[in-house]
């Protein structure tokens, strides 16, 4: 019987029991998608993250965001060089580092990464940059709170473009 259990192990990635293991291994680790690849054979099992976060996104970002997003284009629209100065000296902008779409949260259920208000250290994940089908977590990269939030759910964002305001005095 022993034997038989490591042929499987090692023999198929396709083996029923490996796969039922791993859906497990992923509900308890919290992971979006596993991708074996053994010679010839690949498995690659995907929950619902990537077909379902576009969509619903789209239609639940409007009143979410609509309130705390508003003054901010306007303020980054009459010159987004002074509208940090006049926030004061410590106030550090937070910038997309890719061009791509700016999610706030990992799926449309989801709590926001951040939210005005809330602490961020260096490795904090502030929100999701998606590009190319690839959904990149961006680090805050400073230690502070979050003053601003620069752009809304579902927006096209530019390399560079402004994402959050960080005061890095609190």
């Amino acid at each position: 019987m022993a034997e038989s259990e490591s042929e499987s192990v090692t023999g198929n990635v396709f083996d029923v029991e490996r796969i039922r293991k791993l859906v497990e291994l992923m509900k308890e680790h919290d992971l979006n998608e596993i991708d074996l690849r053994e010679s010839r054979q690949r498995l690659r099992i995907q929950r619902g993250a990537a077909v379902q976060y576009a969509a619903p996104q789209m239609m639940a970002a409007p009143p979410q965001m609509m309130a705390a997003s508003a003054p901010a284009p306007a303020a980054a629209a009459s010159g987004g060089k002074s509208a940090p100065a006049a926030d004061g000296p410590n106030i550090t902008i937070i910038k997309s580092p890719m061009v791509g779409t700016f999610y706030s949260k990992a799926n449309p259920k989801a709590a926001p990464f951040v939210k005005v208000g809330d602490r961020v250290d260096t490795n904090t994940t502030i929100c999701i940059v998606e590009a190319m089908k690839v959904f990149n977590e961006i680090p805050a990269e400073v230690r502070g709170s979050i003053v601003a939030v620069l752009v809304e759910e579902g927006e096209a964002v530019e390399f560079d473009k402004p994402l959050f305001k960080v005061d890095t005095s609190k």
